[in-house]
């Protein structure tokens, strides 16, 4: 998922859906775009002179509380892709303690499919239908985007590597070591 894909996910599909799944990179790309805008509101109300003595703005709290309910759900979707159920975003509240706690759930890849949903990743599907994967790199036959031939050399339906140069093989492979052999004793 791309920035543009998360911050479009987080703030117009699912402003406030606390149900599914977010993957690490959805999670991550709204908060580095959380962080971005309050760097900006900051800017702004340093420039406007709208800073309380507390060290904050009107523009950083109207942007804070109109970025809290997508950031909540997302946090909680997130904790679902960890298997964790969204409430335990409350953690958040103790300090030190709770906040590496969920940077730590936060940041751990997703799990297979769970009570939550499928995996937005792909991962678990042991009866893998058409169009999806089971991870990085791995394609099924009949996968859509991908050629029918997959497999390792040798495999069935797989092309054997070229054996001669007219067939595009044009260096041999090396020989094999010699195995070692123990050394005698004397």
């Amino acid at each position: 998922m791309t920035f543009q894909d998360a911050v479009r996910t987080c703030l117009m599909q699912k402003y406030a859906d606390f149900s599914g799944r977010a993957r690490r990179s959805e999670y991550w790309f709204w908060v580095l775009f959380y962080v971005i805008v309050q760097a900006i509101a900051s800017i702004i109300d340093n420039i406007l002179g709208t800073r309380n003595s507390s060290g904050t703005g009107l523009v950083t709290t109207i942007a804070s509380l109109a970025l809290l309910v997508p950031w909540l759900a997302v946090s909680a979707r997130r904790l679902h892709d960890t298997g964790r159920s969204g409430w335990w975003t409350l953690l958040w509240i103790i300090p030190v303690v709770g906040w590496i706690i969920l940077i730590i759930w936060w940041a751990r890849d997703g799990q297979g499919e769970n009570k939550y949903g499928p995996s937005p990743k792909g991962y678990g599907l042991e009866s893998a239908g058409e169009g999806y994967s089971t991870g990085y790199g791995q394609v099924y036959p009949g996968q859509q985007g991908y050629p029918e031939q997959q497999g390792y050399p040798g495999q069935q339906g797989y092309p054997s590597p070229p054996s001669s140069p007219e067939q595009g093989y044009t260096q041999p492979y090396p020989p094999p070591p010699p195995p070692e052999q123990p050394p005698e004793r004397p």
